[in-house]
């Protein structure tokens, strides 16, 4: 059996989208800029994208949706064109939480070379950020507070609402990576306090390499990329019409069936829990009630992760790891660590992410297969020796 249990790195793309976007790449592949009628065509085909995605989070204006090549330069434009505006009125505090995406954590890194402060907030065993905590950070320097909205590792889903009602009432602005969370759970920006959101379309099966970000109108921030009038002059460059119809396509399509989908992932992702818990020495990372509908990350004592992704790769699993020793570190996650695990406990890490294209009898494989290999795995673990002589 073949599965692909990694949705959270990203989605295959939807029929209906590629769809959708075919017209653009063929047809009207014309420059949006461009007067003649494929170009306009084209241009027609982004506004009307701008106003479904700005429809589907809550936007009050169409305006407010600027389109990026994804989730990453979203973040990194939200939070250095906020930030440099901010500096220049003598605000250079930021307030993060401590398992942000990369995107964040190294942009914030970078913004204290130029003189900034950063307060990283702690997210606790269940892997949350309290909103008491964001409104004792806040200080009168603070230039933005910037959380995000569903863990891309732990899938953990943070009170947005509440801190953004705190941020809102001390008039400082807010931002959300909700790369993870935009299809999987209900938002709207204008109810949630949101000043600023990242979104990228291959999260929910559409393209890679076209995101978005909302900036609530009167937002001013600093231009991302100057040279052209694109995206009202904030962003140069000839859009990625395609990339853009099949972002909004593929976001009406998930949206439209988010309910139903949220039941029934819960449903087996609450199954596949409860069997792995029932391998010895395993534990659930993160709160299992305030999680994405997907989202199932797992440790495993005694053994290492990416070991067992290339063991569940054998047996036709597609899954990913807490653990960062693939891309050549030999730390666990951040994110792990955050929730104050011990590294040796951190680097036995599974996440395993659904999607509607999972089935239940995939639930059934997975929870034969898991505990074969992780049994397996400790059979010749001098670490699973030495737990086991603690006992």
């Amino acid at each position: 059996m073949q599965i692909y249990a990694d949705n959270a790195a990203t989605t295959a793309l939807s029929p209906k989208v590629l769809e959708a976007m075919t017209p653009y790449l063929t047809e009207y592949f014309g420059n949006p800029s461009s007067l003649y009628r494929i170009g306009s065509v084209a241009k027609d085909a982004v506004e009307d994208a701008r106003q479904t995605v700005a429809n589907l989070i809550g936007a009050k204006n169409a305006n407010e949706i600027y389109f990026t090549s994804g989730g990453s330069e979203a973040d990194n434009w939200a939070i250095k064109g906020v930030c440099r505006m901010m500096a220049q009125k003598g605000k250079n505090h930021i307030i993060t939480s401590k398992f942000e995406h990369h995107a964040v954590l190294h942009v914030c890194e970078m913004l204290t070379k130029e003189g900034f402060e950063v307060t990283y907030l702690d997210v606790y065993e269940d892997g949350l950020v309290r909103p008491e905590d964001v409104k004792n950070a806040i200080r009168e320097n603070t230039a933005l507070v910037t959380i995000m909205y569903a863990n891309n590792e732990i899938g953990t889903v943070q009170p947005i609402a509440e801190i953004g009602k705190i941020c809102r009432e001390a008039g400082v602005l807010f931002h959300t990576d909700a790369v993870q969370a935009v299809c999987n759970v209900p938002i709207n920006v204008e109810e949630e306090c949101i000043d600023l959101m990242s979104l990228t379309a291959h999260k929910f099966h559409g393209p890679k390499g076209c995101g978005a970000l909302y900036i609530r109108r009167g937002v001013r921030v600093q231009n991302l990329i100057d040279g052209g009038a694109q995206e009202r002059s904030r962003r140069a460059g000839t859009e990625n019409v395609a990339g853009i119809v099949g972002l909004a396509k593929a976001m009406e399509l998930a949206i439209a069936n988010m309910q139903e989908r949220t039941e029934r992932l819960t449903k087996m992702r609450n199954r596949l829990i409860e069997g792995l818990l029932n391998i010895e020495r395993s534990r659930l990372n993160g709160s299992l009630t305030h999680r994405l509908p997907g989202n199932v990350n797992m440790c495993f004592e005694g053994i290492e992760g990416e070991s067992l992704l290339l063991s569940l790769d054998l047996k036709g699993v597609s899954a990913s790891s807490g653990s960062a020793c693939t891309s050549g570190s030999l730390d666990p996650s951040h994110v792990l660590l955050s929730l104050g695990l011990p590294h040796e406990i951190a680097h036995g890490s599974l996440r395993l992410s659904f999607s509607d294209a999972n089935t239940e009898e995939e639930i059934d494989y997975l929870l034969k297969v898991i505990p074969e290999i992780v049994e397996y795995l400790r059979s010749f673990s001098p670490l699973w020796d030495k737990i086991k002589s603690e006992e």
